[in-house]
C-alpha cells in the first residue's frame, strides 16, 4: 500500500510530511517535559505543606507542655507566655521555604526553654500528661525530619529537570526555576530530647 502511495507523493510532499512529524514529536516532548515539571513543582509544593501541618501540630503540643509548666512553675510559664506572644509560628495555606525554616527556629527556642524549665521542676518532668505531650512532639519531630529530607530530595529532582538540558530550555520557556532547599540544622546536634 505505501509503494503505491509513494510514487504519488511529491518530493516537496514528503519533506512537508517528514517536518510535520517532526513538529508533532517536538510538541508532544514540550508536553511531556512541561508535565513532569508540574509534576515535581506539586510536590514540592505538598512536601512544604506536610511539614507546616506537623510543625503546627508540634507547636500545639508545645503550648500544652508550658500550659503545664506554668502550674508548676509560675515565672517561667509567663516566660513562655510572652514568648508564645511575640513568636508564633508562621500558618500559610501554601508555606514557603523561610517561613518553615523560621517555625524551625522559634520551635527550637521554644523546646529548648521548656526543656530547661522541665529540669528544674522534677515533678513538672514526671507529670503523665506532660510526658505524653512530650511523646507527641517526639513523634513529630521526627516526622518533620523525614519530610525535610524528602522535600529536599524532591527539590533536587526538580532542580535537575530544570538545570540539565534540554529540559531547561523548555523549563525556562515556561518559568520554572531553582527552588530552594531547606535549611540544614546545625544546632540539632545540641538540642536535647525533652
Amino acid at each position: 500500500m505505501i509503494s503505491v502511495i509513494l510514487p504519488l507523493i511529491s518530493t516537496s510532499g514528503i519533506v512537508w510530511i517528514v517536518i510535520g512529524a517532526i513538529v508533532v514529536i517536538l510538541v508532544l516532548w514540550v508536553i511531556s517535559v512541561q508535565n513532569k515539571l508540574v509534576q515535581q513543582d506539586e510536590f514540592c509544593n505538598n512536601s512544604l505543606k506536610q511539614i507546616s501541618v506537623q510543625q503546627t501540630t508540634r507547636y500545639d503540643a508545645l503550648l500544652t507542655n508550658i500550659k503545664l509548666a506554668r502550674e508548676y512553675a509560675k515565672y517561667e510559664g509567663d516566660a513562655f507566655e510572652k514568648i508564645i506572644a511575640q513568636r508564633g509560628i508562621t500558618t500559610s495555606p501554601n508555606p514557603t521555604v523561610a517561613e518553615i525554616n523560621s517555625n524551625e527556629q522559634v520551635l527550637r527556642q521554644m523546646s529548648a526553654g521548656l526543656y530547661a524549665v522541665s529540669e528544674r521542676y522534677p515533678e513538672l518532668k514526671a507529670n503523665e500528661g506532660f510526658q505524653k505531650t512530650r511523646e507527641t512532639y517526639n513523634k513529630y519531630e521526627e516526622m518533620v525530619r523525614l519530610s525535610r529530607m524528602t522535600f529536599n530530595d524532591t527539590v533536587t529532582k526538580f532542580n535537575n529537570q530544570v538545570r540539565m538540558f534540554p529540559g531547561s530550555v523548555i523549563a525556562s520557556m515556561l518559568g520554572f526555576s531553582r527552588r530552594d532547599y531547606l535549611a540544614d540544622n546545625p544546632e540539632k546536634a545540641d538540642i536535647p530530647d525533652f
